[in-house]
């Protein structure tokens, strides 16, 4: 029995002034259609890691447009032990859908006759077919979620820029659940970076479904019809039986599409798909919370950062003005704001918060809301980027950046940004060479003195430039041939650094030789940094990950890097004017 309330008087009202009435959420601009991969799997199928990297990079690649949901149900590939992922909804999807189909299998839209492979090609094939459609419906919507009582409040909207095909359509809408830690065979081979320890982290997994499994009927369905529904779903604490998996309420989240007709039993094909915005709430006067809290992408040769702060107003009453605070390593920073946030809606603004280089436990916390005291306190770990400085004698140098690209140089692009996202130089792709092996790219570009530069380097095969098709590298240094930037091009989808430009007649590798003193070089166990004026040093991979970051507090700093394999290295010393020194050392 279905767990939710329909709200028939308000649907009615609605449906009798479809067009009158102006949306609150959805657009009435036409829009091409969004995609919604379904793809069936199972935690006993061996293959089926494989298939969600597919759907992993389609639906990264295209951030709210594209969204999937995982069904399991498949009989012996999905077993209900725990984490039982199974329900009833997935068996009937099954049984409609992907019964005669082995595992992975997926379909897009539910536009395809017969389901593909979603590990392989067909994936962005077919979602890219989709994505140049325009669609003749827009779909969008807001969940209220009180947590106290488990009560989703659920309101879509669907309008019509042109006629549907069908006079009757079909809404559904499905819960879906992320970060499910589970066992999944085939895990280790294939999708290694969607695991936790020897856990697989199972996303985007349906867990129910609200409406009727294929939909519940909308009409009308011509240009101009403006549709809107409202359900209360009371949200159950766990899903599946036996072996259930709690249902973690941040960590749900809910999708909505409109099908044009039924064939048999399935609605298909989806005309458009969404997901909805969910909101906490509670049936208070004020209830602000922190949604997105980041450091703004962009290049940062800087200790202070641009940190991105979405607030939600989850409370019954408008908040006016915000009293918060940032602390990090026992330093507080308080801000202020004022506005008009109103009830379940949110607001994005930017601050500046001081953060050394690395991962940094970052704590807010709301004070004061409409001037009366309030408590509320969110810890998040922020990633801040480390930086290279190089100095220039005149206003401003020439770079040299030399990509030395493996045998698929088809896979490899880049670019050189500046502090304003402007494209300053790129490259790639290259052409694919015959059999393995190496050639060089060189491209000069003058970078201003005084300014903050970030090269980001992509292979779209997530492999780098140096996996055993060639040696391939990269190397940016300056018009005097002083190397800035080194790699031995070994790392995944992508590689960046950061560059900061000084005015001054001293190298980065001159500096650091001049002024520390980092031995033994290669290094097998503890390296030593002997120098004056040194606060920290970072060690950094060639991918510009940060592994290990070290706050000095004498001219003499060890740091054990037994635990890094064998490799190249940078080492950042950052001294108190936070001037960045860097020197490449090798750990074997």
């Amino acid at each position: 029995m279905k767990k939710f309330t329909f709200l028939m008087c308000a649907v009615l009202a609605c449906l009798l002034n479809a067009n009158a009435q102006e949306p609150q959420f959805v657009s009435k601009e036409q829009q091409n259609r969004n995609v919604l991969i379904e793809e069936f799997t199972g935690r006993d199928c061996p293959y089926c890691p494989l298939g969600q990297v597919g759907v992993n990079e389609v639906t990264a690649q295209y951030p709210g447009r594209v969204f999937s949901v995982n069904i399991h149900a498949k009989s012996g590939l999905s077993p209900v032990s725990y984490p039982n992922l199974n329900t009833q909804y997935g068996y009937e999807l099954t049984m409609a859908m992907a019964y005669e189909s082995g595992l992975p299998a997926a379909f897009a839209n539910r536009a395809q006759s017969e389901t593909f492979h979603p590990g392989s090609s067909m994936t962005g094939i077919e979602t890219d077919k989709q994505l140049s459609q325009a669609a003749e419906v827009n779909i969008a919507g807001q969940v209220r979620i009180d947590h106290e009582t488990r009560v989703a409040t659920i309101d879509v909207e669907a309008y019509y820029t042109s006629n549907s095909a069908s006079e009757k359509n079909y809404l559904t809408i499905l819960m879906l659940q992320d970060s499910i830690l589970g066992s999944q065979n085939g895990a280790v081979e294939f999708n290694p970076d969607q695991m936790i320890g020897n856990k697989y982290v199972h996303m985007h997994t349906l867990r129910d479904i609200i409406t009727d499994t294929w939909g519940d009927e909308i009409a009308p369905t011509t240009a101009g019809s403006l549709i809107t529904k409202t359900y209360e779903y009371q949200i159950p604490e766990t899903v599946g039986e036996p072996n259930g998996v709690e249902v973690d309420l941040d960590n749900i989240h809910f999708v909505a599409f409109v099908t044009e007709k039924k064939d048999g039993t399935v609605s298909k094909p989806i005309l458009n798909v969404n997901e909805l915005h969910t909101l906490k709430v509670k049936n208070q006067d004020f209830y602000p919370y922190l949604g997105v809290f980041d450091i703004k992408a962009k290049p940062s040769c800087s200790n202070l950062k641009p940190i991105v702060l979405q607030f939600i107003n989850g409370g019954n009453k408008e908040i006016t003005s915000l009293k918060y605070e940032m602390t990090v390593q026992d330093v507080t920073t308080q801000y202020s704001w004022e506005g008009a946030l109103s009830s379940y809606s949110d607001i994005t603004i930017e601050e500046e918060l001081e953060l050394s280089a690395g991962n940094q436990k970052v704590t807010l916390n709301i004070v004061e809301v409409n001037g009366s005291a309030y408590e509320y306190s969110e810890t998040r770990t922020l990633f801040s980027d480390g930086w290279t400085g190089v100095y220039f004698p005149e206003d401003e140098d020439e770079f040299k950046i030399d990509i030395v690209q493996d045998k698929q140089g088809n896979q490899i692009t880049w670019e050189l940004i500046d502090s304003d996202n402007n494209v300053l130089a790129s490259g790639g792709p290259y052409a694919a060479l015959v059999g393995n092996g190496i050639k060089m790219h060189r491209t000069k570009v003058k970078v201003a003195n005084n300014s903050c530069v970030k090269f980001i380097i992509y292979d779209e095969g997530g492999d780098g430039i140096n996996c055993g098709f060639g040696e391939g590298y990269y190397k940016i240094s300056d018009s005097k041939g002083n190397v800035i930037i080194e790699s031995d091009g070994k790392f995944a989808d992508m590689a960046y650094h950061n560059i900061s430009t000084h005015e001054g007649n001293v190298s980065v590798d001159e500096m650091a030789k001049e002024t520390y003193h980092i031995y033994p070089n290669p290094v097998n166990d503890l390296l030593t940094i002997v120098g004056n004026n040194i606060k920290q040093v970072d060690i950094y991979n060639t991918m510009g990950q940060l592994l290990k970051s070290v706050v000095c507090e004498d001219s003499m700093v060890n740091i054990n890097v037994e635990d890094l394999q064998n490799g190249m290295y940078i080492v950042n010393v950052i001294d108190n004017n936070d001037v960045v020194s860097s020197r490449k050392i090798s750990v074997f």
